[in-house]
């Protein structure tokens, strides 16, 4: 894997981390809450939530790789060159 691979695969791991890790806080929150985080989950009314917000933190981190990483090399070119 060259430089530019694992940096790709680097981002997204970090990206899906910190949406696992948001969804152990909304876990944890509704176990020491009782109901009142039972009630705030359930507003959600989606079974999938995580599922969901995990996959929207993955598509998220790759089209902000495929589409931005060229122009924020174009920009770091400019300003050290």
């Amino acid at each position: 894997m060259n430089g530019k691979a694992w940096l790709f695969y680097i981002v997204v791991s970090i990206v899906l981390a910190i949406s696992a890790f948001y969804e152990f806080i909304e876990w944890w929150v509704s176990l020491l809450s009782g109901d009142a985080g039972d009630s705030f989950l359930g507003t959600q009314g989606y079974i999938w939530d995580t599922q969901t917000d995990m996959f929207s933190a993955l598509v998220g981190a790759l089209v902000a790789l495929v589409f931005f990483s060229k122009l924020q090399d174009k920009f770091i070119k400019k300003e050290f060159a």
